[in-house]
C-alpha cells in the first residue's frame, strides 16, 4: 500500500529558529507529541527535522537547557529521514527500523513537506487491513457453505 494512504496531511510545524518552550507549547495546543521543523518561503516547507516530547524533556531538560533560549535546531537529529508520498509502506517501515525512527514526514517529489507518517498510523492501518482479510475470510467460508451443498 501506498505511504500517501497512511499519512497525516495536517502537519503540526515550527521553524528553526523557534525556541524549545515554544515547541512545548504548540505541541500542547495542537495536541501532539511531535513538531516537524521546517524551512518555510512562505509557499512550501521544506522539513530539516523533527522534534519530539522526548527530545524536549531528554536534551533539553535534563541537560538542564535555558528553553526559553534554546532553539530546536540544536536538538533536532541530523540528516532528517524522510519518505516520499508515492513509496510503499514496507519501504517507510524499513527506513523506520533502520533509523531507529517513529516519525517520517513525507514529501513529494519536489521535496515539500505533505504528511507526516507514525509508527501508530501504521499500526492502526495495517490493523485494519488485517481485518478486512479476516472477513473475506469469513465471508469465503459463508459463500462456500452457502453454495456447495
Amino acid at each position: 500500500m501506498l505511504l500517501s494512504s497512511f499519512c497525516t496531511v495536517e502537519v503540526a510545524t515550527c521553524l528553526r529558529a523557534t525556541t524549545v518552550n515554544e515547541a512545548a507549547r504548540l505541541m500542547r495546543e495542537r495536541h501532539v507529541g511531535d513538531l516537524v521543523v521546517v524551512d518555510d518561503d512562505g509557499e512550501t516547507r521544506s522539513p530539516v527535522g523533527v522534534i519530539t516530547d522526548r527530545d524536549i524533556v531528554v536534551e533539553a531538560l535534563g541537560k538542564g537547557l535555558d528553553t526559553s533560549r534554546t532553539r530546536v535546531e540544536q536538538l533536532v537529529r541530523a540528516p532528517i529521514v524522510l519518505a516520499r508520498e508515492d513509496e510503499d509502506t514496507t519501504v517507510a517501515l524499513d527506513r523506520m527500523r533502520t533509523n531507529g525512527v517513529r516519525r517520517l514526514p513525507v514529501v513529494n517529489a519536489r521535496g515539500h513537506l505533505v504528511g507526516i507518517v507514525t509508527a501508530d498510523d501504521l499500526i492502526v492501518g495495517l490493523a485494519e487491513a488485517m481485518h478486512a482479510l479476516t472477513e473475506v475470510m469469513k465471508r469465503e467460508r459463508g459463500h462456500e457453505t452457502r453454495h456447495r451443498r
